[in-house]
């Protein structure tokens, strides 16, 4: 549905750029546009804003390049190459470059270094900067700091918020449009009253479904929560770091049930049950991937002990996830025995199901044990597959599940995709050499499989 239809801002549109065409930045773009603004996005890498104009995108994301497409048709989105003239005549500009990390565990500020040194310069009123990445905590008044040093006017006072956001992979752009909270971390009224206009169509819940969103969810407003800078910047690492312990404390309980004859679903739907603690990111496997949630809980343990707070129990959950496919590759080599040679179909390449990204895949990590060892390893993704073979040319992928799996030793599901739920599982069983299946994702059923004559192995449930 097109912005014609988007009477609610109209009227006073708000002129927001925002800085990086990542994830970040065009799901922010791309969502912000549906709502009623005008958007520019900004990026310094010219190919990569080519392809946008030619209206494709660098990444998969459900729903994203309808959004992206309507955009550009309709004029609420352009691409800009030139940082300086597209904040200009911004109200607010959106910074969506992160902080990555360096080898010895620091952040890496100079992608927020050189933004600073182009845009502050630009800037002839004072404007709202608002970083949207997640950063680390004190980043903001560092930014701010910085802004000044590289003004023409030094006098000039420039406001910065920090809006984390909760975007998951595969389901950003619903994340985005019905998010149960959005945070900001404002240091003036005038900077929570800008934010608060660009998220009034959200807030309100007021804006149309687009047409491509089947089954909206329900209109349910989202809580505001308005905070100072610095507990916006604590809010966002907090809350992934305590995901990331409930996944790794999913896993320890998958290792006792292992040895004790549990079932970790059993155990841990139980728990879930509880509203003290919630069925969610409680679901063992081979460990959680991505680029934000491992580094965010490495940045968070990091500052903990800078400041002499200690991160024990943070880093324990980070040594259970590191210590996840290693466990799962030695559970395979042991009902194998010997590796080398051995064909082994692998399904599943992204981190996550919804997503073509492959950045801390434990999926990737497998396949590189393996190859290790001596296995031939077919792949298959349903996205994945491009990046996957990019990273590693060596991999050997196939057209379908059902391709990789003909004559393989073993069959290894790597990443929770629903469409491998749906597979011929008795096709696959007639085609294998040795019809023995790994579940890391505990995808599948073991009394389904068991009644098809599987051999079935899968994490902390019985086989």
């Amino acid at each position: 549905m097109g912005l014609g239809a988007h009477n609610f801002l109209e009227a006073n549109p708000l002129r927001i750029t925002i800085i990086g065409s990542g994830h970040v930045g065009l799901v922010t773009g791309g969502c912000l546009a549906h709502i009623g603004h005008r958007i520019t996005i900004n990026d310094g890498d010219s190919g990569r804003l080519r392809l946008l104009d030619e209206g494709r995108l660098p990444f998969y994301e459900r729903y994203l390049d309808d959004l992206i497409q309507c955009g550009r048709n309709n004029g609420a989105i352009r691409f800009s190459p030139d940082s300086g003239q597209a904040v200009k005549d911004a109200d607010a500009v959106f910074l969506c470059v992160g902080a990555s990390e360096l080898d010895n565990g620091d952040s890496d500020f100079s992608a927020l270094d050189s933004v600073a040194r182009q845009i502050a310069p630009a800037m002839e009123t004072p404007g709202l900067i608002v970083v949207r990445s997640t950063v680390p905590v004190q980043t903001g008044e560092k930014l701010k700091h910085l802004l000044s040093v590289y003004s023409r006017n030094r006098s000039l006072r420039f406001r910065v918020a920090a809006n984390p956001q909760f975007l998951r992979e595969g389901t950003a752009v619903e994340d985005f449009l019905h998010p149960d909270r959005i945070l900001l971390g404002v240091e003036d009224q005038d900077s929570e009253d800008t934010l608060r206009q660009i998220y009034a169509p959200i807030l309100r819940q007021t804006f149309p479904c687009p047409i491509h969103l089947t089954g909206c969810p329900p209109r349910v407003p989202p809580v505001l929560l308005p905070t100072n800078l610095q507990s916006a910047e604590l809010i966002k690492h907090a809350t992934n770091a305590f995901l990331a312990m409930k996944i790794s404390y999913s896993n320890v309980l998958a290792e006792l049930c292992d040895r004790l004859g549990g079932n970790v679903k059993e155990v841990t739907r139980a728990m879930g049950l509880d509203p003290r603690i919630g069925p969610e990111f409680l679901e063992a496997g081979i460990g959680f991937g991505g680029s934000r949630l491992p580094n965010d809980l490495r940045a968070f343990c990091r500052l903990k002990t800078q400041l002499g707070v200690d991160a024990g129990i943070l880093l324990a959950a980070e040594a259970v996830n590191k210590s996840r496919p290693h466990r799962f590759f030695e559970q395979v080599q042991r009902s194998l025995w010997v590796l080398k040679d051995k064909r082994i179909a692998l399904l599943g390449l992204a981190h996550k199901e919804g997503t073509d990204d492959i950045r801390g895949s434990p999926a990737i990590d497998l396949f590189k044990r393996f190859t290790s060892a001596g296995a031939q390893v077919r792949a298959f993704d349903p996205r994945a597959m491009a990046q996957a073979r990019s990273a590693h040319p060596q991999m050997i992928c196939g057209v379908d599940a059902y391709e990789v799996a003909e004559h393989a030793d073993a069959l290894v599901l790597g990443t929770a995709w629903k469409e491998f739920l749906e597979l011929d599982w008795k096709r696959i069983h007639r085609t294998m050499a040795r019809p023995v299946v790994f579940d890391g994702r505990n995808l599948l059923s073991p009394s389904e499989m068991k009644a098809m004559e599987f051999e079935y192995h899968s994490v902390g449930r019985p086989s």
